[in-house]
């Protein structure tokens, strides 16, 4: 009995590893072993076929390939939560370009200021985008945003010379005094770097180039900009002067409301004529001197401490001062400094928003691309890496495939975000888009 009660045991265990082998033989089958088979690198979205028509191909050529994709991650866990970062191999498995692409840019260099409070991945992926050598780079990091983001962003920073934080940070409320400070304080910074940057040019964490370095400086030297400021806008609208007619209060990283039982402001220091427009801008050096040191731009900005969203009338009312360096008197909307789609153009200026609405302003979904690259302003906004991140990766990968397309340099194989198969691909520049 205790002999037959062996074999027993015996044979079902040998059935369970039986059993368990199989298992393995069909799962290993079922499924590749190696992720990269069916979806290129650890983490890898694929393309979508709409987005592999904008990337150049030939008939019959293998899809694009993403060569990696988990830039957060990656940062932070190679130290940039707090630790040391090998700065050296984050350069390179990050794709960021390292030598200038052309003797025209070379002689050109750029300022960029972008100010930034989250998602820590496109920021990355905008400096990235972005960056070259030549350049000088100031970045803000709002005061309310969280420990890790911020010490991240300061690895980061750490590796390249030419980037830096802002020297002092702002506490940044939507349509509030906070979010013109903010780029004044990298102004201050910037007019005491040694880089002899021509032009600045503000961005918010949500934007992405169009245009890539050459071309941006070409656009900035054409007849029209050489020597200008571009500051789109119009003199104020009566249903826009509510804004600095009425006095404004910060709720601080909340939102800004009116101030109750307050008088209405006086008018404008120096008789200066109020205008509207973006928030966005290019300025010349010596303009952003000017608003350093002129008596005439304190005293706006001192005046505009309790207006309503004072970035969409401070810099654009500067530019049309006669005095002001570059200033652009008849400029009107003029210069393609951002693509935007605005809910209440919907149907004149774009054909909707494929994405969603945030504030009326659309978060860009992938079949918006063919607007955004015939628009062909210096940038689009907005993005958004985890609600839409198919939009980000194609555009992304288009905008990189054009510029080294027009480098006039030898291309370095970690300047490429993705390959076509086994084979690198380049911009071609006879697609239609």
């Amino acid at each position: 009995m205790l002999q037959l009660e062996g074999t027993k045991c015996s044979f079902l265990f040998c059935l369970g590893i039986c059993m368990f082998i199989c298992s393995v033989i069909y799962l290993s089958t079922k499924a590749p072993t190696d992720p990269q088979a069916q979806h290129g690198p650890l983490g890898c979205r694929p393309f979508s076929q709409y987005c592999q028509a904008f990337l150049p191909s030939t008939e019959g050529s293998p899809a694009w390939q993403h060569r990696d994709c988990q830039v957060e991650s990656y940062l932070l866990g190679m130290g940039g939560g707090g630790g040391d970062l090998d700065c050296s191999r984050l350069v390179r498995e990050l794709h960021f370009i390292t030598s200038p692409l052309s003797r025209e840019e070379e002689d050109y260099p750029l300022a960029f200021i972008l100010t930034v409070h989250k998602e820590l991945e496109l920021l990355v992926r905008l400096l990235r985008a972005i960056y070259a050598p030549q350049n000088v780079y100031c970045i803000h990091v709002d005061v309310k945003a969280p420990q890790e983001y911020r010490e991240a962003v300061e690895s980061l920073v750490g590796c390249f010379p030419n980037v830096f934080l802002a020297s002092r940070s702002e506490m940044v409320t939507y349509a509030g005094f906070s979010r013109l400070q903010a780029d004044i304080n990298c102004m201050g910074d910037l007019a005491a770097s040694p880089v002899p940057w021509r032009k600045v040019v503000n961005l918010c964490g949500q934007d992405f180039p169009v245009k890539s370095n050459l071309e941006l400086v070409r656009y900035m030297q054409s007849k029209e900009w050489r020597d200008r400021n571009m500051t789109p806008g119009i003199k104020q609208p009566a249903s826009m002067r509510h804004r600095t007619q009425l006095r404004y209060r910060e709720i601080r990283g909340s939102h800004v409301a009116p101030k109750r039982g307050a008088p209405k402001k006086g008018a404008p220091p120096h008789e200066v004529q109020i205008y509207f427009g973006t928030a966005y801008y290019a300025l010349t050096r010596t303009f952003v001197e000017f608003v350093l040191r002129s008596q005439v731009s304190r005293d706006l900005l001192e005046w505009s401490k309790d207006t309503f969203s004072p970035d969409e009338h401070y810099w654009v009312t500067l530019n049309h001062i006669k005095e002001a360096p570059g200033s652009h008197v008849d400029g009107g909307w003029s210069g393609e400094i951002r693509a935007i789609k605005w809910r209440d153009q919907e149907g004149t200026e774009h054909n909707g928003c494929k994405g969603r609405y945030v504030r009326d302003i659309c978060i860009y979904g992938l079949e918006d691309l063919q607007w955004i690259i015939n628009r062909n302003s210096m940038f689009a906004n907005k993005f958004e890496s985890k609600t839409f991140p198919d939009a980000l990766d194609c555009l992304e990968q288009w905008h990189r495939e054009k510029v080294l397309q027009q480098a006039t340099v030898p291309i370095q194989s970690w300047w490429q975000l993705a390959t076509q198969g086994n084979k690198t691909g380049l911009f071609n520049a006879t697609v239609g888009l």
